[in-house]
């Protein structure tokens, strides 16, 4: 699992994963027909404090972490992805044929000089660490090289992250390619089977829960800062380790213990299966008088889609349907 934390389904409806014709142009840009042929640039955002301005959208985009190919792929532009690399786990069946014909770079992080010889004119990371300095990767490296750079807003270290930031994932990656009107599309579509969810399980009693993503002597679990809070929340549960600021952080067992969780939600992906994180929980005795444990009552979500991505409406219904099977 990609980390800063060097290691950290339902489908969408059709009309969403055509791919429609999108603008050509390079980011550096340049000429009277980039700009005729990409109405609406240039194009200024700032991204994570860095702050880059396209003249046209990216023709040979490099996405580095699965949400970030996800979302291209969500918004029809696998036409413009040059490359890209690391998986956690299967990409969605949807975009499987789009994805088959992209050239993957590495199966974790490229090197720096695999990447750029992959030609990028932008590389998106969906983690901090896709922008590893030590690796020769960081973004201002890459800027001096004429590539452009986004990394998800979920490590700007800016605060809790939720829907709005969601919303500005979306809104501003479809803008960089010229395609607002697909992400506006993406985001209607996100709310609005976000808000079924909602008005099923509002009348619910909010179980406790808490994050298995991995550990043995401690536990990394998922804190307050990051999209995996809010999805806990908005499936009607309430996060053990809320007042953890991170995205993700480590916590003691004897923290767990005390908190007593009602249900241990467990991140599936990478070597270690979900039935051998249960029975690493299940087989200590420390834990036996855990509620969750005690009554085994566990969920399941894959990590791809725990994370600020295209797939956090398909997180908060699945997880919706195991705090509650009984809602309507």
């Amino acid at each position: 699992m990609p980390r800063s934390r060097a290691v950290l389904r339902a489908l969408f409806p059709v009309a969403l994963l055509i791919p429609l014709a999108a603008c050509g142009g390079s980011p550096s840009g340049g000429g009277a027909a980039d700009a005729a042929a990409a109405p609406g640039f240039p194009y200024t955002v700032t991204n994570c404090g860095v702050s880059s301005t396209y003249q046209a959208p990216p023709r040979r985009a490099v996405t580095m972490n699965q949400h970030a190919t996800e979302m291209l792929l969500a918004l029809g532009l696998q036409d413009k992805m040059a490359a890209t690399a690391y998986l956690d786990d299967s990409v969605l069946p949807a975009y499987r044929p789009a994805y088959d014909e992209i050239k993957v770079l590495a199966k974790e992080y490229p090197s720096k000089e695999v990447l750029l010889g992959a030609d990028p004119d932008f590389v998106y990371g969906g983690y901090a660490s896709a922008f590893d300095k030590a690796q020769g990767r960081d973004r201002e490296g890459l800027a001096k090289a004429g590539i452009n750079s986004r990394l998800s807003v979920e490590y700007c270290g800016t605060g809790p992250v939720g829907l709005q930031q969601l919303k500005t994932e979306i809104t501003e990656v479809a803008r960089t390619f010229g395609v607002p009107e697909r992400g506006a599309r993406l985001i209607e579509d996100e709310q609005r089977r976000i808000d079924a969810v909602a008005a099923r399980v509002k009348d619910q009693a909010k179980p406790t829960v808490f994050v298995y993503d991995s550990g043995e002597g401690t536990a990394f679990t998922s804190g307050g800062g990051g999209i995996g809070n809010e999805i806990v929340s908005l499936a009607g549960g309430t996060n053990t380790f809320a007042d953890l600021k991170d995205t993700f952080g480590d916590v003691s067992w004897e923290k767990v213990i005390e908190r007593r969780p009602e249900v241990v939600l467990i991140y599936d992906y990478g070597g270690t299966t979900v039935e051998a994180k249960k029975q690493r929980l299940v087989n200590d005795p420390a834990l036996a008088e855990v509620p969750a444990i005690k009554n085994k009552r566990f969920a399941v979500l894959p990590l791809s889609s725990a994370v600020l991505g295209v797939r956090v409406a398909d997180a908060v219904e699945s997880l919706g349907r195991q705090l509650h099977p009984g809602a309507a």
